[in-house]
């Protein structure tokens, strides 16, 4: 079971290949210019020579599907599609908040709230148990105030991901760790693709979708003047 990862979508560029639940190759990149356009086939043709494989080797594509840049998803998830179409394979998405929860499991805390920057004030967010990586509350996108996560006040919290810098500065009334150096990572697609993979959990190729959780807000040009 050797599986293509792919994820795009925060500002770390990830290229994983695995076979079954073992890593054998993780390429990627942190850039504040999002370099997913420009390094992403470049990182899976240098995973591809790290695990000494070919496309030809690969049973099925794995993609963080969001939420995350808009930009980063249409890339990867374009990708993704066209690997699965080309060579006939199936897909497999994972939630990109998920990607971010497992390397904090066990160590303490009660609940690991994964946070990746959105607009402004505005994070995406959701829930996990600290021990046994249940979604405790769905994804969603929230705008932080000095309220926001009152409700787990008393509990042993981490935030992660480059939202909870800004976290960090808004929720004075909530005793927490933060890490803001935590971004989605390929390598963290490994397990839960592999499960997926083993209890048949594909995507549908041609209808899939990025999970974008908010339309695309572009900036609107205004109209010259005659």
């Amino acid at each position: 079971m050797k599986i293509l990862h792919l994820e795009t979508s925060s500002r770390n560029c990830s290229v994983a290949i695995s076979d079954g639940d073992k890593l054998l190759c993780l390429c990627e990149e942190v850039s504040d210019n999002y370099k997913q356009s420009e390094s992403l086939h470049l990182f899976v043709q240098w995973a591809l020579e790290g695990a000494k494989l070919t496309l030809k080797d690969i049973d099925a594509i794995s993609l963080g599907k969001g939420p995350g840049s808009y930009t980063g998803l249409r890339i990867g998830s374009s990708s993704a599609k066209g690997f699965c179409y080309g060579l006939n394979i199936p897909l497999i998405a994972v939630n990109s908040l998920e990607t971010m929860v497992e390397p904090f499991l066990n160590q303490g805390y009660d609940l690991i709230i994964p946070l990746i920057d959105a607009r402004r004030m505005e994070v995406y967010s959701a829930v996990f148990d600290g021990f046994s990586g249940e979604l405790l509350a769905d994804t969603e996108a929230k705008i932080l105030d000095e309220n926001s996560f009152a409700e787990f006040q008393g509990k042993k919290i981490i935030f992660v991901g480059d939202g909870a810098a800004k976290a960090q500065d808004i929720l004075q009334n909530i005793e927490a760790d933060f890490n803001a150096e935590v971004f989605p990572s390929a390598k963290f697609l490994v397990k839960k693709a592999a499960n997926k993979f083993e209890n048949q959990e594909f995507e549908d190729v041609a209808y899939f979708e990025p999970f974008y959780l908010k339309e695309f807000q572009g900036v609107k040009k205004k109209k010259s003047e005659e």
